[in-house]
């Protein structure tokens, strides 16, 4: 018998501050509802998390979830502490334009630009720009196959 494959379904980034997170993926333009707070009362656990649309426009069963260092103990015991990440958190925005715009809207608000938005190889305009913990957030246009091209390299 063969089991069926894994369904990927959560992203968890392990987060210094939890709310100064969640405004950044607001700005971003994700919907996170409020949470509980600090969950159990006392404890010094925070989590948020938000149910992302996935490339096809659905709402599927895909979540980003943020919790802090206390909550993550919580439900990982072999973790190694710090935040931030070597891997990068992609968004396809709906135009070349909103890249742009996204972009200098969170770069405006203080936070970090790792990359600033251009014409990319691939055929996608394409910016990154960095959240409260470091971590990678890229800004994707939908693909040009028009504007493709070969990288210098």
């Amino acid at each position: 018998m063969t089991s069926p494959a894994p369904i990927f379904n959560q992203v968890n980034l392990v987060v210094a501050d939890v709310d100064a997170t969640v405004a950044f993926y607001r700005r971003l333009g994700l919907d996170i509802p409020d949470g509980p707070g600090e969950w159990p009362p006392g404890s010094g656990a925070h989590h948020a998390e938000a149910n992302v649309a996935t490339a096809t426009g659905t709402d599927a069963d895909l979540d980003l979830a943020f919790d802090n260092e206390v909550m993550a103990a919580m439900w990982n015991a072999g973790r190694r502490g710090g935040a931030g990440s070597a891997a990068v958190i992609g968004f396809r925005l709906g135009s070349r334009d909103e890249v742009d715009e996204r972009h200098a809207d969170l770069v405006g608000a203080g936070y970090r630009s790792r990359q600033e938005p251009y014409d990319a190889f691939w055929g996608a305009r394409y910016a990154v720009v960095a959240d409260p913990d470091g971590n990678d957030v890229g800004l994707m246009s939908p693909v040009d196959p028009d504007r493709r091209y070969t990288p210098d390299g």
